[in-house]
């Protein structure tokens, strides 16, 4: 026996003897009062307060607070509609039930479908999903839990609402009664995972929503491959789940012979440049199919653009008519504010081919002229934006020292999609961190017709 003494006014703290199921107790003075006290361990290694002899009560009650903000923090962490049918289920099962069978009412006709089951006991699901066919189940409209009758179970259900809408049943059972704790904690986790499954919900429609306007940013395609023309483009939205950044290209012929290409980079982000994005694409597709020249285009759309008044993003942009002839591509080109053109001959010899002008969408006065550029057969005409230029590594940006024109000169002889790769590698390789910009890359190389 070991003896610990410690004083307060006058206490005494006596280790207990192996065979009591006391851990520690002792006696306790302060002035004229003495306190018996004891300390138990528990099973699990929970300790019960000094003085409290429902231990086990107390330690359960913790652990149920427990057990449901980790269930919160689980159903909190997923955006994705299908996933929490199965995490709710897997929660349950077998802390609170024997089996947990989720329905969701999320297809309109008022139907409920069984999103996910899951039993203790995989070889019985089987069985029980036969049995839930065969159930009534209730509606969710009914907004208290209710006893399901099913052969062999004691089962409840428990509606899933969130922000007054009926998300579908949660179905719990077990061999025995529900005690009642259990029912209500049930209960409490069906509330938390309505409101789970709703979040999920509503994020995957704006979700779609967002996709949708995102793919009515990019061009519906691009030319088929033509004799004299050989091309490529590389596009990368920067961020997680983007299929459209402030980037944007297009590529698309107007007559026999003849093409339009263009590459630009709205200022900012959101949905501010994405409107931007989508007025000038689709202002240069209209215009050039109208017969507008190159000039004309640009001074149109930069008015466009100032006409949107608050809501207007300056643009850089790179646009250019193709023609082809005899001996390759004789190219009409404009570039308003953008990262320059490079020239690549079969030789290895790069050259930039166009002097910048004014920025679209800033100054109302702006006026354009195109300049004309000869490709030869064998020549090619890479256009990028800046998330390819200004990719950084350090202090160091990727087209420092003239950087992207000595990774084109290394790409003599090498097809257009060839070219388009090996500058995306030399970006992705120049630096360790994803990029935070967006990039795109457009390939045009002169074949023999």
């Amino acid at each position: 026996m070991q003896i610990e003494v410690r004083q307060k006014e006058k206490e005494e703290t006596v280790t207990a003897p192996p065979s009591t199921p006391v851990a520690v107790w002792g006696l306790s003075f302060a002035g004229p009062l003495s306190t018996r006290w004891a300390r138990l361990d528990l099973p699990g290694g929970v300790r019960a307060p000094v003085g409290d002899w429902t231990g086990e009560r107390t330690s359960q009650g913790a652990g149920w607070l427990g057990f449901l903000a980790d269930a919160s923090d689980l159903l909190a962490g997923t955006l994705d509609p299908d996933m929490v049918p199965a995490l709710i289920a897997q929660i349950v099962v077998p802390r609170l039930a024997t089996w947990c069978a989720v329905y969701t009412a999320d297809s309109g006709d008022g139907q409920q479908e069984l999103a996910y089951l899951w039993h203790a006991d995989e070889s019985k699901i089987d069985t029980l999903r036969e049995q839930l066919d065969e159930a009534a189940i209730p509606s969710p409209e009914n907004l208290r839990p209710l006893p399901l009758q099913l052969p062999e179970w004691q089962s409840l259900a428990f509606p899933l609402v969130a922000r007054g809408r009926s998300l579908g049943v949660m179905c719990l059972g077990r061999a025995g009664r529900f005690p009642d704790d259990v029912a209500q904690l049930a209960e409490d986790l069906g509330r938390r995972a309505a409101l789970a499954m709703d979040n999920a919900r509503l994020y995957a429609q704006q979700a779609d929503a967002n996709r949708a306007l995102q793919r009515s940013l990019l061009p519906p395609g691009t030319p088929a491959v033509t004799p004299g023309l050989d091309y490529s483009v590389v596009y990368e939205p920067a961020g997680e789940n983007n299929e459209v950044g402030g980037d944007f290209y297009d590529l698309f012929a107007t007559g026999e012979s003849t093409w339009r290409f263009a590459i630009g980079d709205v200022c900012g982000t959101g949905p501010e440049a994405a409107a931007v994005t989508g007025l000038a694409r689709h202002t240069i597709r209209l215009l050039a199919r109208e017969g507008y020249e190159v000039g004309a285009v640009l001074s149109r759309l930069n008015q466009a653009i100032l006409e949107e008044g608050d809501r207007a993003r300056f643009l850089t942009l790179l646009h250019g008519e193709i023609v082809r002839t005899g001996d390759g591509l004789d190219l009409s080109l404009i570039s308003a504010g953008h990262p320059e053109a490079l020239r690549l001959r079969p030789s290895g010899v790069v050259e930039a081919v166009v002097t910048s002008q004014s920025l679209l969408g800033v100054f109302p006065e702006a006026e354009f002229v195109a300049e004309r550029v000869h490709l030869a057969p064998g020549d090619v005409l890479l256009g990028v934006t800046d998330g390819v230029t200004e990719r950084r590594s350090g202090a160091r940006l990727l087209d420092d020292d003239g950087g992207l024109a000595k990774l084109l000169a290394e790409c003599a002889e090498l097809s257009a999609r060839a070219v388009a790769e090996r500058i995306h590698r030399a970006v992705q390789d120049f630096a360790v961190e994803p990029s935070a910009d967006d990039l795109a890359i457009l390939v045009l190389r002169a074949e023999q017709p």
